[in-house]
């Protein structure tokens, strides 16, 4: 079973808005959706901070290693401009104060592990101790609806995060669905699977279904292809295009 809201807004305002920002997650807020998905990954210090690009470049100014720079530094420069001059100073969130906001206002999270390369472990484990910390009541009351679902490409970090905070549920992440994905999947004991929605097909979407695991689609544009998938028994999808797939899409 899914317990988990349908649709999500991808990196907070999918292309409305500057990715992984507070700007971001405000315009999907703005647009009724109280569910999104965003990336976390470690600065040099330890502190996790929003981002999903490992270097900076793209959407932050500067240039460089995530992991070679403080969260501090990270948090005062620029994660606005490149999308619009109306964003022009949105910083860097730092996740944990992202997340108390989410909480705050009632917004479920899909939060991705996204380890800068090598940082795996660490990584997964910081994350799920801080989100364990931050639902402890909501997880030792049963509510596991409410807390976040952390998912990750990489089975060090879904594994670290397991040992770390077992109790906040995991999810899976992998482009297409190997030979092996139910060996995998259990083996990594994750409630769902998320994989790339232009490489599933209606009998491994039955088939992930009928093994128990919660199923999850990115990045899901096209309002027909969101019905298609719905039927074939997908759960919940992100999308870029909240205009066109709103929180109460059916």
């Amino acid at each position: 079973m899914w317990p988990y809201p349908r649709i999500l807004a991808h990196r907070g305002g999918g292309t409305l808005a500057p990715e992984n920002t507070l700007a971001g997650l405000r315009r999907g807020m703005a647009a009724g959706f109280r569910a999104i998905e965003f990336d976390v990954m470690l600065a040099r210090d330890g502190v996790p901070v929003v981002l999903h690009d490992p270097d900076l470049g793209r959407t932050v100014a500067g240039t460089g290693s995530v992991a070679d720079i403080d969260a501090r530094d990270l948090a005062a420069r620029d994660a606005g401009a490149w999308f619009g001059p109306d964003y022009a100073g949105e910083p860097v969130p730092l996740f944990v104060e992202f997340a108390q906001f989410c909480k705050a206002h009632g917004v479920w999270m899909n939060i991705e592990i996204k380890p800068v390369p090598g940082h795996d472990a660490q990584t997964g484990a910081v994350v799920a101790r801080l989100a364990a910390a931050l639902f402890a009541d909501e997880l030792a009351a049963g509510r596991v609806e409410r807390a976040p679902l952390l998912s990750s490409f990489s089975a060090a970090a879904l594994d670290a995060a397991r040992h770390a905070a077992p109790e906040v549920p995991r999810a899976w992440l992998t482009p297409s669905l190997p030979p092996d994905w139910e060996r995998r999947a259990r083996a990594l004991d994750v409630v769902a699977i998320h994989t790339d929605h232009k490489r599933l097909t209606a009998a491994r979407a039955a088939a992930v279904k009928a093994a128990g695991f919660g199923l999850f689609c990115y990045t899901v544009n096209a309002p027909d292809r969101a019905r298609t998938l719905f039927a074939w028994g997908v759960d919940g999808l992100c999308t870029d295009r909240i205009d066109l797939i709103g929180p109460a899409f059916a």
